[in-house]
Order: C-alpha cells, then sequence, then structure tokens
C-alpha cells in the first residue's frame, strides 16, 4: 500500500463521518468539532470501526474516556492527525 498523504487521510475521514452522519460531504467543514457534527455515541464506534477497516489500524479508543490523549476524537482534525499517526506508525 502506498502512502498516503494528510489530504487523503483527511477526505477518507471527512467521508466515513459523512456517511455516518447522513450528510454530503461538502457539508462537513474540515475544521469541524465532532459536537457540532451532532454524531453520537453510536455514530462515534461506527466511525472508528469504519476507521479502522478503512486504514487497516487499530484505533485506542475508549468511549468512557473520548477525549484521552491516546487517540483525539474532539475534531475532524485531530482525527485526522491521529489516523495519520497510527497509519505512520504502521509502515
Amino acid at each position: 500500500m502506498t502512502a498516503l498523504s494528510i489530504c487523503e487521510i483527511e477526505e477518507d475521514v471527512i467521508a466515513i463521518l459523512a456517511r455516518q452522519l447522513l450528510l454530503p460531504v461538502t457539508d462537513i467543514d474540515p475544521k469541524a468539532r465532532i459536537d457540532e457534527l451532532g454524531l453520537d455515541s453510536l455514530g462515534k464506534v461506527e466511525a472508528i470501526f469504519a476507521l479502522e477497516e478503512r486504514f487497516g489500524i487499530s484505533i485506542p479508543f475508549n468511549a468512557n474516556a473520548p477525549d484521552q490523549p491516546d487517540f483525539g476524537f474532539a475534531s475532524v482534525p485531530e482525527i485526522v492527525d491521529g489516523v495519520a499517526r497510527l497509519v505512520a506508525g504502521r509502515a
């Protein structure tokens, strides 16, 4: 698998979030906070599974402590950065 750019990761993260929110990708601001988007806890878990499947990674996420330092899930940029770190660590 070729290395993914941050832009490619961001596109895929936004596409996954849009799918969970039943929104067009154009409605997802690349700087948006997840709470502002209205993603509920089940949607977050489903998004995490989709991210893991898409990128071949394992996301260290605890639903009881969503803001733990291992993987930030509070905003689109945090998710993109976390995915990029995990993908880079896999190489």
